[in-house]
This record gives C-alpha cells, sequence and structure tokens, in this order.
C-alpha cells in the first residue's frame, strides 16, 4: 500500500461493469426491436426521420449523459436532489396551461418538434429527493411526522398528474413501496394495501352480499388468529347468520321487499357495539383493529365505486375486459386481443428477426411505445421473450445489490428507488401485452420509443452505478488511508 489515492484505478476497478453491459444489451435490443415494429422496407436503418432513427439520436444523448454523470462528484447528487425535484415539479404544473391534450393527457410539454413528458422525469427527481429526506440524521419512516413529510414528496406530483389525467404514470409511483419495505415501513400497511386491492378486484367479481360476507368472516378469522380464540368469532357468526336471515324472512314475508345485503349489514352494525364492550371486558385490546378494518373495507367499496365511476370510459372499459367482466375483442379490448395473438404467434423460438406478420401489416396498435413486446414475443418466441425478461430480473437484482453494498443510506434508498422503478415498469408492460394488466399506457424501459423515457431510464440507471462508485471511492479512501 503506497496510500496514493487513483482515481482512474478506483473507476477501473470498482465500476460495476457487468450492470454496465446488461445496460448496453437491453438498449441494443430495444433498438433492434423498434426497428421490426416501424420496419418500411423504402427507409434505411439510419433515416432520423423514422422513429427508430430518432430513437438513435436520443441513445446517443444518452451516452453522453452516462458519461458526464460518471465523471461528476457523486456528492452533487445530494446537493441537487431538492432543486431537481423542485424544477420537474414545476415543470409538470406548466403543462395543465401549457400542454396539448394528446390521447386524453395534458403530460406534455411541445419544444418545437420534440415532445417532453416531465412525469417521466419526475421519477428521476423523486428517486433523489426521497434518497436526500431518508437519509437524514435521526430520519425514521416510523416516526409519524417523517412518514407524513415523505407522503407529501411523493403524493404532490401524482396528484399533479391525476389532474394531467395520466393515471398511468401515477400508479407507477406504487414502486416506492418496494424500497419502503426495505427502510422498515410499518408491515401492517402492506396487509392493509394487500386487503384494499383484494376488495376492489373482489367489488368486480362478487356480488354485494357475498363481498360483505367475505368482509365478515376475513375480520373473524383475524380475531381468531390473532387472539387464538375461535369460540367468540364462531358464536357471533352464528347468531349473525341466524338473526340475519330470519330478519330478512320476517321483513318480507309481511311485505318489505329487502335486500339480504341491507338486512345482513344493519345486523352487523347493531351487533358490533355489544361484541366491542364484550371484548374489552375481556381486556382483547387489539380488536379495534378488526371493528376498524370491517367499517374501513365497507367505507372503502363505497368509495371504489365512486372512484371507478369518475375515470373515463376507455379506462373503465379497459379494467372490465382485462378482470373478464365484460369481453369486447373488436372494440376496447382490441389492442390486447390482437397483442395475446401476435405474442401466441411466435411459439417457441419466434418467427424471425422482421418476419413477424402482425406487426409487419400494424394489426397491433401502438406497437412502438405501449406494445413493443409483442415484437420481441412474434419474432423472437418465447426464448427471446425469456432472454429479455431474464435480461431485465438481472438488472434489477443488481440494483438491489449495489443498494446494499453503498456505505450511506442516500446510495441504498436511492439503488432501491430505482429497482422498484424498473420491477413496475416492467412487470405493468408486459402484464399489459398479456392481458393480466389493464392497458394503461407506461414504456418498457430502453425498448418503448420516447425520448423522454429513455433518457430518464438511462438517468436513473446511471446515477446509481455513479453512487455505487462513490462508495468505492470512500472504501478506497480508508484502505489507502
Amino acid at each position: 500500500m503506497t496510500g496514493r489515492y487513483d482515481r482512474a484505478e478506483v473507476i477501473h476497478g470498482r465500476v460495476d461493469w457487468a450492470t454496465v453491459a446488461i445496460w448496453l444489451l437491453l438498449v441494443a435490443l430495444g433498438w433492434l426491436n423498434l426497428y421490426a415494429a416501424v420496419y418500411d422496407e423504402t427507409r434505411g436503418a439510419f433515416d432520423f426521420a423514422s422513429r427508430y432513427g430518432m430513437q438513435l439520436i436520443w441513445i446517443g444523448a444518452a451516452l453522453v449523459v452516462a458519461l458526464v454523470v460518471m465523471l461528476v462528484d457523486d456528492k452533487f447528487c445530494h446537493i441537487l436532489a431538492y432543486p431537481i425535484y423542485g424544477i420537474f415539479l414545476v415543470l409538470m404544473l406548466s403543462t395543465l396551461v401549457l400542454s396539448p391534450e394528446i390521447k386524453g393527457a395534458r403530460a406534455w410539454l411541445m419544444m418545437g418538434p420534440v415532445a417532453i413528458q416531465p412525469a417521466e422525469f419526475m421519477k428521476f427527481g423523486m428517486s433523489l429527493a426521497l434518497a436526500r429526506l431518508m437519509s437524514n440524521f435521526g430520519f425514521s419512516l416510523g416516526r409519524p411526522i417523517d412518514f407524513l413529510r415523505v407522503m407529501v414528496v411523493l403524493l404532490v406530483p401524482v396528484g399533479v398528474m391525476f389532474l394531467q389525467h395520466d393515471v398511468g404514470s401515477a400508479v407507477v409511483y406504487a414502486s416506492f413501496l418496494f424500497m419502503f419495505y426495505r427502510e422498515g415501513l410499518w408491515r401492517w400497511i402492506y396487509i392493509v394495501l394487500g386487503i384494499v386491492v383484494g376488495l376492489f378486484f373482489g367489488s368486480f367479481w362478487v356480488t354485494d352480499t357475498g363481498l360483505l360476507i367475505l368482509i365478515l368472516l376475513g375480520c373473524c378469522f383475524g380475531f381468531g388468529f390473532t387472539f387464538r380464540n375461535w369460540r367468540a368469532p364462531l358464536i357471533y357468526l352464528a347468531i349473525l347468520a341466524l338473526v340475519s336471515v330470519s330478519g330478512w324472512i320476517v321483513l318480507n314475508g309481511v311485505g318489505f321487499e329487502w335486500r339480504y345485503y341491507w338486512v345482513l349489514l344493519g345486523s352487523a352494525l347493531v351487533s358490533l357495539p355489544v361484541v366491542v364492550g364484550a371484548a374489552y371486558a375481556r381486556r382483547l385490546r387489539g380488536f379495534w383493529v378488526y371493528v376498524v378494518m370491517f367499517l374501513g373495507s365497507l367505507a372503502f367499496v363505497s368509495a371504489a365505486d365512486i372512484v371507478f365511476d369518475s375515470l373515463d370510459l376507455h379506462q373503465q372499459k379497459r379494467i372490465l375486459d382485462t378482470l373478464g367482466v365484460e369481453s369486447d375483442a373488436r372494440g376496447w379490448g382490441y389492442n390486447v386481443n390482437q397483442s395475446k395473438i401476435a405474442i401466441g404467434s411466435g411459439g417457441l423460438l419466434g418467427k424471425g428477426y422482421l418476419e413477424g406478420t402482425q406487426t409487419k401489416f400494424h394489426f397491433v396498435p401502438e406497437q412502438s411505445t405501449d406494445f413493443i413486446f409483442c415484437t420481441v414475443g412474434e419474432e423472437w418466441g418465447f426464448v427471446g421473450s425469456v432472454v429479455v425478461l431474464g435480461l431485465f430480473c438481472v438488472l434489477i437484482l443488481r440494483l438491489v445489490r449495489m443498494g446494499e453494498r453503498c456505505q450511506e443510506p442516500f446510495g441504498r434508498i436511492y439503488c432501491y428507488s430505482v429497482a422498484g422503478i424498473f420491477l413496475m415498469h416492467v412487470l405493468i408492460n408486459v402484464g399489459m401485452t398479456v392481458g393480466l394488466v389493464p392497458v394503461i399506457g407506461i414504456p418498457l424501459p430502453f425498448f418503448s420509443y420516447g425520448g423522454s423515457s429513455f433518457m430518464a431510464f438511462t438517468l436513473l440507471l446511471v446515477v446509481a452505478v455513479r453512487l455505487d462508485l462513490g462508495s468505492g471511492d470512500i472504501e478506497a479512501s480508508r484502505i489507502n488511508g
């Protein structure tokens, strides 16, 4: 050990070249698929008036940005976190006034021939801002005031996206739950979110009466598991069933045409004070959680109907089509139906590069953006799809690994945020193309056409690599003394 700090040597040894190689490979594969998706025999590969030509320009710009980021001191990420967040928030707000309406949303700023979507860059700004806030000394997600600060930083841009009618971008921000879990967010929040999602989808598949019965059963069995007391909830359910069925028979017998749902709900609410009193008499102090869960579930189901009715018609139809409640292969479900045909026709090994008929004859709408994965499935088949998804999986795992080896909380929080964003984009985009997720219009990283998304994903990834290198700089400086 000479004690000399050679930065070039550290960069050569500490850069996560495997992650860089995966990024370059995904970029190359993405461009090849974009070229195939909009292939035109009359145009050359370097026709910059075409989408694949424009994407080449964005790729070149991204390489320059990546080089600059790698040469800049990583301390600037910490210093500029809040200003970057603020700039992108202002740009998002400006779209409400300056943006033309494109596909029902006001989310783009027109700068000559180039359209910039600030919401894509806000993912980068959000990741930096949350990393800066949550890495402050003494911060704890378990402290209510700190949790409130995080929610303000997170939900303000989400609120702007709803005003823009850009629901797809807003949904992606659920990806930060992945990072919050690593940073110690209360586990019960994830249980509640799981229940909320279950109730939302259950409200489409199950009748009101069936859903109410499931809520009652869930709360009672939760009580039984928690307190190891099965007798009380079983007796309650038996009495509730007897009272509600008897009341329904009597009321309908005397001429009142009451739905069983209302009789059961009334019986449950009337008996609730008695059950609460009995629970507290036996000193079951945690029982109030299940009371809140029951009442909250009822309130959420009612609110879910209101929220669903407030969505645009095409958003409602896409949800209903995905859930199988309605089927319209020639209407609202046309995109997904053609997408599944394209992917399924690829078989095991695919039809061959530039040989995709569904792609070549433009049967799949938005095949260069939201449905770019159709080209992968049709031309490269199951094997090619697995390879692409495998590359994304390895990239996400390496981001997690980079986060764990960062010496400071800032780097760890940022890397986990980026990993969550990539995971959410891949799951939703691929899920859309195979009909597992409603079509909400979000890009597949490095594959979908679009300068804003491509540059944003590049910034997200390269800054993570730079922060990982920064942790290596710290380690090297300690070693070299």
